[in-house]
């Protein structure tokens, strides 16, 4: 393990990597954050502009931008594409009326030429409530397997609680920057990053389904269960 994570700081250097964090409205972008940050669920008011924070992994740096989602804004959004490597679209999955608006908001997004080389990471939020649409279900509604141009993954979370995503959002935030730059060293190192994130106790099932993740990633296509990985 301790090789693994010296090879990741070799590749990554100490250059600050910049993520936005984007969606509507009361979708949890700011609550995700700060839960990230402080480890707890932190009251939160909807974001006027935006909200920064540096947030470091080992040695590695992330200037990340939580952007507010009120339709009065979104057309700001761009004024904060250019460097960005990174784009965590939050879904609220209980907001079944307004999917549409995501998925228009998302791909309008993507075809913007500053973020032609991003990685997407979708994280699909308030899993803890009833009628929550599934990270599957998100994916189909918003039309993700279409995204050839982009290295993308959905996850299931609940910002209240952290689970899906807080203790691990690192480790996929590096996934996503290796495939984004394909600098994988080799594929023992890819699989033993990929076994590492499922290993997760937070972690819930994986879906890889980019063409680029796919090659950085070749045990995965349709993902199989992780034990059935680990005989290999």
């Amino acid at each position: 393990m301790g090789l693994l994570f010296a090879k990741l700081m070799t590749v990554f250097g100490d250059r600050e990597h910049k993520v936005i964090i984007v969606g509507l409205d009361n979708a949890g972008k700011t609550t995700i954050l700060y839960q990230f940050l402080t480890k707890e669920a932190v009251q939160t008011s909807p974001t006027i502009g935006s909200n920064v924070e540096e947030i470091a992994v080992k040695k590695t740096r992330f200037l990340v931008w939580d952007i507010g989602g009120q339709e009065s804004l979104r057309a700001t959004w761009n004024s904060y594409y250019c460097n960005t490597e990174i784009v965590i679209l939050v879904v609220d999955s209980t907001d079944r009326e307004r999917l549409t608006v995501t998925k228009k908001e998302l791909h309008r997004m993507l075809a913007h030429e500053d973020l032609q080389d991003a990685s997407v990471l979708v994280l699909a939020n308030k899993q803890d409530m009833k009628n929550s649409m599934s990270a599957a279900e998100i994916s189909q509604s918003l039309t993700l397997s279409s995204l050839n141009a982009h290295s993308w993954h959905v996850q299931a979370c609940c910002a209240l609680t952290g689970e899906g995503y807080v203790c691990f959002l690192g480790v996929r935030m590096f996934t996503c920057v290796f495939s984004l730059f394909k600098m994988f060293p080799s594929p023992d190192l890819s699989e033993s990053l990929f076994i590492l994130m499922c290993n997760h106790p937070y972690s819930l099932p994986l879906q890889f389904t980019s063409q680029s993740r796919l090659d950085a990633f070749p045990c995965c296509g349709e993902l199989e269960p992780l034990e059935l990985l680990k005989e290999r």
